[in-house]
């Protein structure tokens, strides 16, 4: 096969691809679900709440595949959140059981042609890379039989009485200009601060965390931070973006510390929809984004204390 041919073939199963992940949300939104937002907890949910990972490497799952294996977790009924690939299971000395369905995950890259990297050298400049996507087929570890115990075993629980300061932590150690207070949850990239409501504002508090976690996803698109485009006007297809990135951002980090917040954004559902039907590829795009701006928040728990004492301005509300 000719390269223009092989690049050919490879836009289309791109597109494809692309088109096959865009349905899936746009169904589950349609239905009235964000598929970020899982019941867990409930008897729909078995696993606990946490992020995707291999279970063979340790490496979390990110950006799309983050919704897709979360999806699977629903409604399979799985009890964990670790995969494996089939040859993984086997290196293991474990082995996926005869008549699994395995789940299709993503895998985004570049490669550089050979007569492209020719013409590059002949010419005296750089090669032009072409972006590629590649499927591939992950098993849950309910699976797969002969695995390893500790591989197997469900995480506990996380527990409640720990997550709350938790995430007050998160937040101080960010040293973002933060402030509780006011009727409106918002950040202001021209005053480069965050403002949200004391918890007594909201029905069940701990969806402060999920809004506090949203905004802060918001302050880490910054310039001067991972510098995505917060021009948007409210109502237009840039805005409807960043708050699709923020909105899984500040799901992927409430996972992270195990915070079970409720969904409240139905009100933007139709915005996400017309954005999601326009570009197939839009909620790729959103889903890397939120995972870099989940990882860069996270990124301070390391040196987040242990325990914080709530600001008199967040006692007296």
């Amino acid at each position: 096969m000719s390269h223009s041919a092989a690049r050919a073939r490879s836009g289309q199963d791109r597109t494809s691809l692309y088109s096959e992940i865009t349905d899936m949300i746009i169904a589950d939104l349609e239905a009235g679900r964000a598929p970020w937002v899982q019941p867990w907890g409930t008897a729909a949910a078995k696993a606990p709440l946490a992020m995707p990972k291999n279970a063979a490497t340790g490496r979390r799952y990110s950006g799309i595949n983050v919704l897709i294996l979360w999806g699977a977790v629903i409604e399979c009924g799985f009890v964990g959140q670790s995969w494996l690939t089939f040859r993984q299971a086997l290196a293991l000395g474990g082995n996926v059981r005869k008549g699994e369905h395995g789940t299709t995950v993503v895998y985004a890259d570049r490669f550089t042609p050979d007569d492209e990297r020719r013409r590059a050298e002949l010419n005296g400049d750089e090669p032009n890379a072409i972006p590629f996507l590649k499927r591939f087929t992950v098993f849950n570890t309910d699976q797969c039989d002969g695995l390893p115990d500790d591989l197997t075993t469900a995480p506990p629980a996380p527990d409640v009485s720990s997550i709350l300061p938790q995430a007050e932590a998160l937040i101080v150690a960010t040293r973002a200009d933060f402030h509780i207070r006011g009727e409106h949850a918002f950040y202001s990239p021209s005053g480069d601060f965050v403002q949200v409501p004391p918890p007594a504002a909201y029905f069940e508090p701990i969806n402060w965390h999920r809004t506090a976690f949203h905004e802060l996803s918001h302050w880490s698109g910054a310039a001067s931070r991972l510098g995505r485009d917060l021009s948007g006007s409210f109502g237009s297809k840039l805005y409807a973006k960043e708050e699709l990135v923020a909105e899984m951002a500040g799901a992927f980090v409430c996972a992270s510390l195990g915070i079970v917040p409720t969904v409240r954004h139905a009100d933007y559902i139709g915005s996400w929809l017309d954005v999601l039907r326009e570009d197939n590829r839009a909620i790729v795009r959103a889903a890397s984004a939120a995972t870099k701006a989940a990882d860069y928040l996270l990124a301070f728990s390391a040196n987040a204390p242990v325990t914080v004492v709530p600001t008199a301005e967040a006692m007296n509300g």
